[in-house]
């Protein structure tokens, strides 16, 4: 197998690996709403779990809540007392029992000076997203997650300079003497919010109740397309119940059921391109995790229920969970210190990719520390790649340099045996084995590297790090296209050249019309790919035609063949 071959190989692997990423993403697009939208001025709709959702608690700690597909709607009353808090990295609108808005002060829509920061939460019901949390139980009065009111009344409150954190109280008070009083707390420079529940029951018997929190959302409706970054990222909903679970935003949303997961120490989240919400109970707590789709599958919901405590007359009981509301951010992320939730930077749905990506990033954030600069992180990184991989790509340009050598003489068989491909394809391996030419030796390091490319590739659209970060001169935005399309130029280029480099002995007329169009096709298609990894693939593409040339030169000289073979 000549280098063209593999070449071909190789660029059709990564065309088929590009159209089954653009077949996933059509296959799993988030499905259409099934009902009317509803009007900007009209009170948005939320789902309550009923007291059947949740078994009576047995001491502090209850009986499995039971996930049941009964729901009720319960519309949020327009003028619900407010609550508007500014920290140094977010700006939030809360009524108690949900947090309503949620903008994240340090990320920008886009780089188009006056750009509005990214809202994650939303009460626009084209992009309704929510964390609610409230409580349930049967046989008493319980607050579901409008029921909850500000103590110090409606108004804006901020982060005060100095402060390293804030508090803000709600509370309900019961008919039955059962005070439940929530305090968020936000902390600086911190995308955790913590959400502790203080039950108080002053009333004459016992109070039983199970906290529920979830996070609901209208599906986002991304634009699918290989030059897309965003729809090659997961929508839907994660969770932990001792191993990574997710289903995605589609009609099959509930294909394998609403689940009904009970689990110690889980968490639930909904990540999406650069950012994701999540709700983390205290490690000691045994929820049980379930999904939903109200509203006649317009939305989407995620829940856990749990823990569940009982309050005796003068006693009380504290619950503790924190809301994440923000970008994934690696070394943050990882300071939760909740099992599995780094998956929700999801390199790869196949734990070996995912974990390949986070060595990956590991790297690259590690050079990123010493220089200082994204673009050149990733032109530092594809050398260390290169460095780490020499040992293969040698045997495989030294393999593909001898069969340069002994092309004239390749080129002589197909002359002698004309049409006889059989006799042809005979003598070449009988050359082959003569001069101890590992025909395959160009195919397997390929394959070897492939896993290393398709990891790279999803770090690199994955990481909220790149986002909207410069390189140099004209490339402001490593996740947005080349302005000038410089860079998929040199590409078509650096193929160009590899392509004048590469023997192709034996190739038939169709193999040498595919060749020529690679290059072409290649560049089209990186014009409109992030430039961070029209970026990665100039670099690593040089790097490849440089150390190319390098062993052609010394082991390719071409080698004449024998004036004895010529005679016959």
């Amino acid at each position: 197998m000549n280098q063209t071959r593999v070449f071909l190989i190789f660029a059709w692997l990564m065309v088929a690996t590009l159209l089954w990423f653009e077949w996933s993403r059509d296959k799993a697009a988030p499905a259409q709403p099934t009902v009317a939208a509803q009007t900007a001025t009209a009170p948005a709709g939320s789902t309550v779990p009923t007291a059947t959702d949740a078994a009576p608690a047995t001491g502090t700690v209850p009986a499995a809540p039971v996930a049941t597909p009964g729901i009720t709607q319960a519309p949020r009353a327009a003028a619900a007392p407010r609550v508007t808090v500014n920290t140094d990295v977010l700006r939030l609108v809360l009524d108690g029992g949900s947090v309503l808005q949620a903008d994240l002060l340090h990320y920008p829509q886009s780089k188009t000076p006056g750009s509005g920061p990214v809202r994650l939460f939303s009460e626009d019901p084209q992009h309704f997203y929510t964390a609610e949390s409230g409580w349930v139980s049967n046989g008493s009065k319980a607050p579901d997650h409008h029921a909850f009111v500000p103590e110090n009344g409606a108004g804006e409150v901020a982060l005060a300079k100095g402060s390293d954190s804030i508090s803000v109280p709600f509370v309900w008070q019961g008919p039955e003497g059962v005070t439940i009083r929530r305090t968020y707390t936000f902390k600086r420079a911190s995308y955790e919010i913590e959400v502790r529940d203080e039950v108080v029951n002053a009333g004459p018997g016992t109070w039983q109740g199970t906290v529920y929190r979830q996070l609901l959302r209208t599906p986002p409706q991304v634009k699918s397309g290989m030059t897309n970054p965003e729809s090659f990222s997961f929508n839907g909903a994660t969770w932990w119940d001792g191993s990574y679970q997710r289903r995605k935003f589609n009609e099959d949303y509930l294909e394998d059921g609403r689940v009904n997961a009970q689990v110690k120490g889980g968490w639930i989240a909904i990540p999406q391109h650069h950012f994701f919400s999540a709700w983390i109970p205290s490690a000691d707590d045994t929820t049980t995790i379930s999904l939903d789709t109200p509203d006649n599958g317009a939305r989407a919901l995620i829940r856990e229920m749990g823990p569940g405590v009982n309050v005796g007359p003068g006693q009380q009981a504290t619950t503790t969970a924190r809301l994440w509301v923000g970008p994934k951010l690696v070394d943050k992320i990882h300071a939760i210190n909740a099992p599995g939730i780094d998956r929700v930077v999801d390199y790869s749905q196949f734990a070996i990719l995912a974990l390949l990506g986070q060595g990956l990033f590991w790297v690259l954030n590690f050079l990123h520390g010493f220089i200082g600069n994204w673009g050149w992180s990733i032109i530092g990184l594809v050398i260390l790649v290169k460095l780490a991989l020499y040992p293969l790509s040698a045997a495989q340009y030294k393999s593909f340099a001898k069969m340069r050598k002994f092309q004239p003489r390749i080129q002589q068989l197909k002359e002698r045996y004309g049409d006889d491909k059989q006799k042809f394809q005979v003598a070449m391996m009988e050359l082959y084995k003569k001069e101890k030419i590992n025909p395959m030796g160009g195919c397997l390091p390929i394959l070897v590297q492939m896993p290393v490319f398709l990891a790279l590739y999803w770090v690199l659209v994955e990481t909220v790090e790149l986002r909207q970060a410069p390189w140099f001169a004209w490339i402001q935005d490593l996740t947005a296209r080349d302005p000038y399309f410089i860079l998929p130029v040199l590409n078509m280029l650096v193929m160009w050249l590899t392509q004048k480099l590469t023997p192709a002995p034996g190739m038939d007329p169709m193999q040498q019309k595919m060749m020529q169009f690679m290059p072409l096709v290649f560049g089209v298609m990186m014009a409109f790919f992030p430039s961070g990894l029209v970026l990665y693939w100039v670099t690593n593409g040089a790097l490849g035609l440089l150390q190319q040339w390098w062993m052609t030169k010394r082991h390719g000289e071409s080698a004449t063949p024998p004036k004895t073979a010529i005679a016959k």
